[in-house]
């Protein structure tokens, strides 16, 4: 691929990633894609033969974005393991409400299923690192499936706090106070350990 080629690939997944800040999965067409381009509605078929693959590349730049915030936030934190996971979890909880469209895109089982989303290149490195901060701050715990199960809850929390219902349920309209209370049923009370 020659450098234009990587340039039109790149913007082809710019305007992807524009349109699903803008208007939501359902607008992620390749001809809307291609409009926004200023390519025929044919050219991006030259780079993403399916619909499928275009998804991926958009929903990888999702997972590269993520994985950025969470580096840099645990970078940030002083604290020990625990305080380095609640820092995770509260970027993760972050990202998902400010990025809804491609929070929901990362987590589509199509693209995860397709294997062409590089499952393993874009999630599996931040679920590991996750599993280890939960081994680091809860000695003994089996740690992937203790990650498993925060990552459940979190991916819960924002799924209801996106659609208000806990707020309604808790009267709460920050969810530090629940993240507080998920890491707490999952890594056991603070100083605890």
């Amino acid at each position: 691929m020659n450098e234009s080629d990587t340039s039109l690939r790149d913007r082809l997944v710019d305007a992807g990633v524009a349109l699903l800040a803008a208007e939501g999965p359902g607008a992620l067409t390749l001809r809307e894609i291609a409009r926004r381009t200023g390519v025929s509605h044919g050219a991006p078929r030259r780079y993403f033969p399916t619909h499928l693959e275009l998804l991926s590349a958009i929903a990888g730049r999702g997972f590269a974005d993520l994985a950025g915030r969470v580096h840099g936030a645990l970078e940030r934190e002083t604290g020990g393991p625990r305080a380095q996971v609640a820092a995770l979890a509260r970027t993760y909880l972050e990202f998902a409400l400010e990025h809804a469209g491609m929070y929901e895109l990362m987590f589509r089982h199509d693209l995860l299923e397709s294997g062409r989303l590089g499952l393993r290149d874009t999630s599996l490195p931040l679920f590991s690192l996750f599993a280890d901060l939960i081994g680091d701050a809860v000695p003994g715990a089996d740690a992937r499936r203790a990650a498993g199960a925060l990552w459940a809850a979190l991916h819960g929390v924002a799924q209801l706090w996106r659609w208000r219902s806990l707020q309604l349920a808790t009267g709460d309209e920050d969810f530090g106070p629940l993240l507080d209370t998920v890491l707490a049923a999952h890594l056991g009370p603070e100083g605890a350990r």
